[in-house]
């Protein structure tokens, strides 16, 4: 397949200096007006959905959204989500996502850094937690302290937060349309004629670009599930005869790896996972249940996707996306980037000289030209410190955070390998370790009747004394962020052990 020309957009010039619906109608709502291109309870053509974003410009527009205004949405997963967002856009607004499970004391907060102009909710209360999506009637509320964008940029979302506060991050239409220029050049990824189930958030970057954006561009339809359990999604699955691609984050495929005897599912062509690293074994379980790869990507919400390995066969390396830029310094992943994507942040440590600071450890493997003049993966040649790919790399493995490195008595100990090392024990289902306090300690998500003695001996067989967690605690289950991420907040998880029912030590 071939990539579609970008509009011309510099970088200081807002979406909407030439014509603010070019990109929205040409490249994600057109297409023939019956075509199912949404899934929430019921089917929605093109027209419809034509028809729903046009409704939504003119109630934004009776706000006072205009070209270079700013909205923040406060909206659950819904078919008044996409309308909202895509008739922000078509306005020529710039838009903020805020997660809908924000509290309120949240959202304020998330309001007063970015000061939007529009603040557009929800008349209802959103659905239940199990639910994949609700039926809202959106409500959009003009807010007297709010600003115009002070930027060209289309899209500000804030990072997960999984180990701190939430970052803000900025992208232009130029930069969406470039990340959707690269699922369409992976050949995996559902396209035209195929189907998506989603289960990842669309406030986030994977269930945003890879999943509603990627799937109105490539016209593949997308379903989100009634239920985000293990049934619903299988039953989301087999609802259509359409190839089924599932995308969502490791904790999906966990759950849906635990279900001993799923039903035949012809139409599952794979499943997509991102958004953390996937512990040893869960691919191999996972294709074992249902006959298809579990593939994986790298991404951050400053890029998009950075690299993927859709069939599975390459776990856990992954290939980088075209054009992609990669180099090593001191151990930490770096990508090139033209501009920060870090609106009014000047931080060296994030993004320098054209350079992204992604703060994760890597490995790189040079691609080398085989036989057939296709590239190949070859001996290290890019994984020196200060080396740069060049679009030179073939493979790219991420070991884990940098802060994930810790000294103990002298001694380097890796926080990911206790995690993985952790997650092999026969009792335990996820695990995560952090650093504080100069100790090592270790939340584990236990089957009811795990034995913390059974479990230290294990430990004690697998790892060397010094990378031993000093305090273990057993939970029923590990606290997440709102994209389904595992909490890595030390003083968060203590007081989720301490709130357990489980015995903890």
């Amino acid at each position: 397949m071939t990539g579609f020309s970008l509009p011309s957009l510099p970088p200081s010039a807002p979406p909407h200096s030439d014509a603010p619906d070019a990109w929205v109608d040409r490249l994600l709502l057109a297409g023939p007006g019956g075509e199912e291109c949404l899934h929430l309870g019921t089917p929605i053509d093109r027209d419809a959905l034509r028809a729903l974003v046009e409704e939504q410009s003119v109630r934004l527009a009776a706000a006072g959204l205009g070209p270079g205004g700013t909205a923040a949405l406060r909206l659950p997963p819904s078919v008044a989500f996409v309308a909202v967002l895509l008739a922000c856009w078509r306005l020529g607004a710039q838009v903020t996502l805020l997660d809908h499970r924000l509290t309120d004391h949240e959202v304020d907060a998330a309001v007063a850094r970015l000061a939007p102009q529009v603040l557009v909710g929800s008349a209802h209360r959103p659905a239940a937690a199990l639910r994949g999506f609700s039926e809202v009637d959106p409500v959009a509320v003009p807010l007297a302290d709010g600003r115009p964008a002070r930027s060209g940029h289309a899209l500000i979302q804030l990072s997960s937060g999984s180990t701190g506060p939430a970052k803000v991050i900025a992208r232009t239409a130029t930069d969406l349309l470039r990340e959707l220029d690269c699922y369409h050049r992976l050949v995996e990824f559902p396209g035209e004629g195929e189907r998506v189930v989603l289960l990842s958030s669309v406030v986030h970057v994977l269930g945003l670009v890879g999943g509603l954006l990627n799937g109105l561009y490539s016209r593949a339809a997308l379903t989100v599930p009634e239920r985000m359990t293990a049934a619903g999604i299988l039953a989301a699955v087999a609802g259509s005869d359409r190839p089924t691609t599932v995308v969502g984050v490791p904790f999906h495929a966990e759950l849906l790896a635990g279900t001993v005897a799923p039903p035949p599912l012809p139409r599952l062509r794979r499943m997509i996972v991102a958004g953390e690293l996937v512990r040893p074994g869960l691919p191999a379980l996972f294709t074992e249940r249902y006959g298809v790869p579990l593939g994986t990507m790298y991404g951050m919400t400053e890029t998009g996707v950075i690299a993927t390995d859709l069939d599975g066969t390459l776990h856990p390396a992954k290939r980088p996306v075209h054009g992609m830029r990669m180099r090593l310094v001191k151990g930490e992943l770096q990508l090139g980037s033209a501009s920060s994507p870090y609106p009014g942040l000047d931080d060296p440590s994030r993004w320098s000289d054209g350079w992204l600071h992604t703060r994760d450890a890597a490995e790189l493997v040079a691609a080398t030209p085989d036989a057939t003049g296709q590239g190949a993966t070859g001996p290290d040649a890019t994984g020196q410190d200060g080396s740069e790919s060049d679009g030179t790399v073939g493979l790219v493995t991420v070991l884990g955070r940098l802060d994930s490195q810790v000294s103990i008595g002298g001694l380097k100990v890796d926080l990911t390998e206790v995690e993985q090392t952790l997650t092999t024990l026969p009792e335990v289902r996820e695990a995560v370790v952090v650093f504080d306090g100069g100790a090592i300690e270790a939340y584990l998500a236990t089957e009811p009747d795990a034995d913390l003695a059974l479990l230290q001996a294990g430990l004690t067989r697998r790892l060397a004394a010094y990378k031993r967690p000093r305090r273990l605690a057993l939970l029923p289950v590990l606290p997440r962020t709102a994209t389904g991420k595992l909490l890595r907040d030390p003083a968060a998880l203590r007081d989720s052990a301490a709130a357990a029912t489980v015995p903890a030590r």
